[in-house]
């Protein structure tokens, strides 16, 4: 009985301390909308890349900026179909549709992979002068997107904002196939940073 007790506490401690490792947050404390100063303050733009629930990321971007969190929205992402239009213009056209200026939002429509999406949007980043950006992804993505971003951009303070609750994550990940896929392929991703791979 005490062995089984045992395996349930580790297992419960393994899946708290995934779920808080790939999920940082920035916005711990924050209310709705920015506050004068520190990581709680105004922007100078909102990053989402695409990939996983595209729109449910893409409406926490759009969410952020109608609550005045920045100025301007930064799409980032290609399509996998290359005789369509890219993710970041799909993710733009449902900021447009939700009432965002399109004077308001950049795109990136070329990267595939998440350290190009962090390359491509630093060009984007230092050619505005930006200096403090906000980054938007699916809570699993979030660490190691929060680390290629960070790696690119080195004088840009990147504040993290996981989308906690999509179509393909939520707390409760760790209780169906996907969310141990999701989770497990993200672990392997971020070790594979730190050995200096692409991701």
């Amino acid at each position: 009985m005490k062995w089984l007790i045992s395996v349930a506490a580790l297992a419960i401690a393994f899946i708290v301390l995934v779920s808080v490792y790939l999920q940082p947050s920035s916005f711990t404390g924050c209310g709705v909308t920015p506050s004068e100063t520190g990581e709680c303050s105004h922007a100078d733009a909102i990053v989402v890349v695409s990939g996983g629930d595209t729109q449910g990321r893409t409406q926490a971007g759009i969410d952020l900026y109608k609550n005045n969190w920045a100025d301007t929205l930064i799409f980032s992402g290609a399509a996998q179909d290359k005789s369509g239009p890219s993710n970041a213009e799909a993710m733009k056209l449902q900021a447009v549709q939700a009432g965002i200026p399109s004077s308001a939002i950049l795109i990136d429509g070329d990267s595939e992979s998440t350290q190009q999406n962090a390359m491509n949007t630093q060009t984007i980043v230092a050619s505005k002068g930006y200096t403090d950006i906000i980054l938007v992804t699916s809570g699993y993505h979030q660490r190691r997107a929060s680390l290629e971003f960070n790696k690119q951009a080195e004088s840009v303070e990147i504040r993290n904002y996981p989308v906690t609750h999509d179509g393909d994550w939520s707390w409760f990940w760790w209780l169906t196939p996907r969310g141990w896929w999701l989770a497990g392929g993200e672990l392997v991703k971020i070790v594979a940073f730190y050995l200096g791979a692409t991701s």
